[in-house]
């Protein structure tokens, strides 16, 4: 079956109901500027307050842009990431340094608005677990996604690689089938999607989100 991610939780209840619906993945935000940021302190918190530090019920990500050794100690200390994911200007080099700093795997997010955006994708291979493939934000963006833009799902459609990767920006309950079946991804991930607000996740959307993912027939990646 397509995997989904859902991202920048940041209560108790959302999480549960991501949880509850089926997530493979949530997503926690590391970044200052997010409306959705959570200091790694609190992240700790709400997986104490879900059950999710002793039982992962889904795999943890943390989204991070151009992290220092600094967040990503206490994020090691406090979360211990499943996951760390790269959104800002890492070089794959940086990305096996993140690696063996935290024990986490990576997930490195790609921006794309047309087809010379794919050029990056050989340099990551055998470095991150999984790419992201998220619409580029324009350039005096204060944010590196989160912002409800899609691309050209097309662009993805022949894309071959080892491990699944996921497909983000702008998806939502509504089009997320259709991004799908034009781009083959095997797994998606959603942020401001299912909001009511920046920062606010809404539980019937984020419901719908995963319930609409959950009637897709399985992506095999090659």
């Amino acid at each position: 079956m397509t995997l989904a991610k859902i991202c920048g939780l940041t209560t108790p209840e959302t999480l549960t109901v991501a949880l509850d619906a089926g997530a493979a993945f949530v997503g926690l935000v590391a970044f200052g500027k997010s409306p959705r940021n959570l200091a790694p302190e609190h992240a700790r918190r709400l997986l104490d307050q879900t059950g999710m530090a002793g039982d992962r019920r889904a795999k943890v990500v943390v989204v991070t842009v151009d992290p220092d050794d600094a967040l990503l100690d206490a994020l090691s200390r406090n979360v211990a990431p499943d996951f760390i994911q790269l959104h800002g200007r890492e070089t794959p080099e940086r990305a096996a340094e993140v690696r063996q700093r935290t024990g986490a795997g990576i997930i490195k997010c790609l921006p794309v608005s047309d087809p010379d955006d794919m050029r990056p994708v050989a340099d990551w291979a055998g470095v991150a677990d999984h790419l992201m493939f998220d619409a580029r934000t324009p350039a005096d963006a204060t944010l590196p996604g989160g912002m409800g833009l899609s691309f050209d799902w097309t662009l993805l459609a022949e894309l071959k690689l080892e491990r699944p990767w996921f497909l983000a920006g702008g998806l939502n309950p509504a089009n997320v089938a259709e991004a799908v079946r034009l781009s083959g991804a095997p797994m998606v991930d959603v942020s401001s999607g299912v909001e009511r607000a920046p920062g606010v996740k809404e539980p019937a959307l984020i419901r719908a989100f995963l319930q609409a993912v959950g009637t897709l027939p399985g992506k095999q990646s090659s």
